[in-house]
């Protein structure tokens, strides 16, 4: 069986990268690809690494263009993938790399994003924990999926397995992320300039104003976190074109064993292909998940700070977006997981 598929928003970094990916699985015939300001021109000219796809010209972004195909993807800012998903009742599956679908909630929706609110879809972190399953039990089968926030999908699972466990605290969650600028689309924003990011470390959306929030919050929720959930989130832009290495602490819960901590997380990842925790003393680097649909956990239990610390990294725009979206994609279509998919990084 060959897949029919239509990629919107294919001039940017989500759309490209999920054009890279499909364009290595082997089930999948890309038709069609869409853009705004680019339509007409060749998609090579805005994605000069995709060889394999200099055959394609760049449509515009239409229901009517993107109707007829058996998967859409839809990577478009927030706030625009609402109006293409309303028309688009025929299509088999839509899975949206943007954050219309993600949360359950309208007053996060509201508070974090403003606009209309859209009904939310499965959301396409197939590892996470959710009621004691796993989240891809919820995503075969299933016909409209909502890809995750990179930062969000990250911290979440970096989260959960604790929380689920019941040998964390999520009343004190402290994350700081290092991450790559090309999170933050391809658009021209100053502040995202070489000049302005190369030699330099600069932290943004700080104070709880960071708009995936709500969405770690919902994944902690989910995977059963009771009373409050209190997050101190800071991301920090870092001169790397990819990649987000996240570190997390929370409060050990009382009684909790060294043991008990890390059988968690063994637990939670021991069976799972693209989310590994490596062995106790080791870290993972960015460098080390570079093209890959993987995230490497590092965990250390701090007895004297009485927390525990996890060390997550990942490719943004794979594991964080394109490849998360894929693997969800294989799932609800009910082919192999890994179709399409790699574990191994590119070095150096």
């Amino acid at each position: 069986m060959t897949i029919s598929v239509a990629v919107s928003g294919a001039s940017g970094y989500a759309g490209g990268e999920i054009l890279r990916l499909l364009a290595a699985h082997p089930d999948v015939e890309i038709r069609t690809v869409t853009a705004h300001s680019n339509a007409g021109q060749p998609l090579v000219e805005h994605q000069p690494h995709l060889r394999s796809l200099a055959h394609l010209t760049l449509h515009d972004t239409t229901p009517e263009i993107l109707a007829g195909h058996d998967v859409v993807f839809l990577a478009l800012p927030h706030g625009q993938s609402g109006q293409y998903t309303d028309a688009l009742g025929d299509t088999p599956l839509v899975i949206d790399a943007g954050a219309d679908h993600r949360l359950t909630s309208q007053d996060a929706w509201d508070a974090f994003y403003g606009g209309p609110f859209h009904e939310p879809w499965a959301y396409g972190v197939p590892e996470l924990l959710v009621g004691g399953r796993k989240q891809r039990e919820h995503l075969a089968g299933a016909t409209r999926i909502a890809a995750p926030g990179c930062n969000a999908s990250t911290v979440a699972l970096s989260l959960v397995p604790g929380v689920a466990a019941g040998v964390i605290d999520a009343a004190d969650i402290v994350t700081v992320l290092a991450v790559g600028p090309s999170g933050a689309g391809k658009s021209l924003k100053t502040n995202l300039l070489a000049s302005e990011i190369l030699g330099s470390a600069n932290p943004y959306a700080v104070g709880g104003t960071h708009r995936h929030i709500p969405e770690i919050r919902q994944a902690l929720t989910d995977a059963g976190a009771t009373g409050r959930i209190g997050i101190s989130f800071t991301p920090v832009l870092v001169p790397m074109a990819r990649g987000i290495l996240a570190t997390s602490t929370a409060p050990i819960v009382d009684g909790a064993s060294d043991a008990q901590i890390r059988a968690a997380w063994e637990d939670a990842y021991g069976d799972e292909t693209f989310v590994q925790l490596l062995p106790e003393g080791r870290f993972p680097r960015t460098a080390d998940v570079l093209g890959a649909n993987t995230g490497l956990i590092g965990l250390a239990i701090d007895r004297a700070a009485n927390r525990v610390v996890i060390v997550t990294a990942v490719d943004n725009l794979v594991k964080g977006t394109a490849g998360a979206a894929i693997q969800s994609m294989n799932i609800a279509l009910g082919l192999p997981e890994a179709t399409g998919l790699s574990v191994n990084g590119v070095a150096p």
